[in-house]
């Protein structure tokens, strides 16, 4: 009886240590980073992230760029930040409570697939953002190798997997509602008018890793076909939308682990490209 209390009291541990990282600190390192090389210069003025839970994001942007922190979330009981206030809103039904161009830098991590509509959101986003700004969004990649063999024997993408229509506990994995890959966060993205979109992951995965060498050369010599098809047959490649469609089968997203993508609220001086960098 004793070993079962043991046992017992060791597994609620080790359960509540698993989920008590919402984003775990390697995903919100790779973020600082990729703000770092998206934006060349400092970053000054008003943060938001969204699905701040405990404020962790909040506080490691706040140690390394001068910015006035904002937080937005479902529920204010997660923040362990005390004299930071959160603005509490339903994400999937209300617009963000902040007045049209207001912030220099807006975060989306580990939110959007816990969302019904995430392409609403991605326009709040816009609407939110200064001529200039930036945004950062981040979700699972559900292109990487590891993933797309767990769907084609499961029907599941990695961290997707079922969930009850009654689930309530959203910030954990059984929150994920909404797999989003890639190319249709890109499109969302510049359908709301972003521009400069340029991809990067927290870390490759060993997995994935490990299966790339007897995968490659079949995913290119399959979607060699698959291109064609869509340009000359179907006609759906276009100028707007080929750089995304080939960054499906990029290194970072066969790989990696987290998607995480910056994107611009154009200015004067910004222009309209997709970019893929490595982590």
């Amino acid at each position: 009886m004793r070993s079962r209390r043991i046992f017992q009291r060791l597994a609620g541990r080790i359960r509540r240590r698993s989920g008590s990282e919402l984003s775990p600190p390697l995903i919100h390192r790779a973020v600082l980073s990729a703000v770092e090389n998206a934006r060349r210069r400092e970053i000054v003025g008003d943060h938001l992230d969204i699905g701040s839970g405990t404020g962790e994001l909040l506080r490691a942007f706040g140690a390394r760029y001068p910015l006035r922190s904002f937080a937005c979330d479902y529920t204010d009981r997660l923040m362990e930040t005390p004299e930071q206030d959160v603005a509490v809103v339903d994400l999937n039904r209300a617009p963000l409570p902040f007045v049209d161009n207001r912030f220099a830098l807006v975060s989306c991590i580990e939110t959007i697939e816990h969302l019904e509509n995430f392409r609403g959101l991605v326009r709040e986003i816009y609407r939110v953002l200064q001529p200039g700004g930036l945004a950062v969004i981040s979700t699972p990649n559900i292109l990487n190798l590891r993933s797309r063999l767990r769907y084609l024997s499961s029907g599941f993408y990695n961290l997707f997997g079922p969930v009850a229509a009654d689930e309530r506990d959203v910030h954990f994995t059984r929150g994920h509602i909404s797999p989003i890959n890639w190319f249709y966060l890109a499109h969302a993205l510049q359908g709301a008018g972003f521009s400069n979109l340029r991809i990067t992951v927290d870390k490759y995965q060993r997995r994935s890793f490990v299966v790339f060498p007897f995968f490659y050369v079949l995913i290119h010599a399959g979607n060699f076909i698959v291109y064609r098809r869509d340009s000359k047959k179907y006609r759906t490649l276009t100028q707007q939308n080929t750089a995304a469609v080939r960054a499906m089968n990029s290194l970072d997203l066969l790989l990696g682990r987290t998607l995480i993508v910056t994107a611009i609220k154009p200015n004067e001086s910004t222009r309209g490209r997709v970019e893929n960098s490595a982590a």
